[in-house]
């Protein structure tokens, strides 16, 4: 891991290929999604777009009503280990729910809080923890049935670990990147990452 502003960081190769609209990136702010719970203060999420930057069309409809997942081109590419390591936690047991874009965002807000009580699977949804260099990567919200590896595997960077999905607190397909100090996501600290030596801000498409 190389210093970056005082911080041990953790450089990982983008865990897709494809193009990805980035959000709530730590490059704008720190804590990235808002809150330092669950080790999350420089998670990243990353959202499968088409060639037009778009992860589905928007309608009318989109504003007023939850759309099926597989609505959205994304839904299902995969998500490639962003390094080598071992897998230390493989879930993929939760349900992939409806998008809530337009209004019907708000009441997912409203609930956010019964997802935090319920804790991190809740909040992970369908997930692998990959250690590596001695840091826990997590990429979450994976599609069910769709994680093809198992704890105690050892994989290299780019191997397939499973889907993109919208499981647990996702309003819509995308993948959730974050990197922690230990496997005990309750306790564990947050660490820096970055990608390929660099951290896209909000609103980049990145095209791997």
């Amino acid at each position: 891991m190389a210093p970056i502003d005082g911080r041990a960081t953790l450089d990982l190769a983008y865990p897709f290929t494809g193009w990805w609209l980035v959000q709530n990136s730590p490059a704008d702010r720190v804590p990235s999604h808002g809150t330092t719970q669950f080790a999350t203060s420089y998670a990243i999420d990353f959202v499968p777009v088409d060639a037009a930057g778009r992860s589905a069309r928007f309608t009318a409809a989109s504003l007023f009503r939850t759309e099926p997942p597989e609505r959205f081109s994304g839904f299902g590419r995969l998500i490639l280990a962003p390094a080598g390591g071992r897998v230390i936690a493989a879930h993929d047991g939760e349900p992939d729910h409806h998008a809530h874009r337009g209004f019907p965002s708000i009441g997912y807000a409203m609930t956010q809080r019964m997802r935090i009580a319920a804790g991190w699977v809740a909040l992970a949804g369908n997930h692998v923890l990959l250690e590596t260099a001695g840091v826990v990567v997590a990429l979450c919200h994976l599609q069910q049935g769709s994680v093809g590896v198992l704890p105690g595997d050892i994989v290299r960077a780019g191997v397939p670990l499973g889907r993109c999905g919208n499981s647990g607190n996702s309003t819509e397909p995308h993948v959730h990147v974050q990197a922690l100090s230990g496997p005990d996501v309750e306790r564990a600290t947050a660490v820096p990452i970055t990608f390929r030596g660099d951290l896209p801000h909000n609103g980049t498409v990145v095209e791997v």
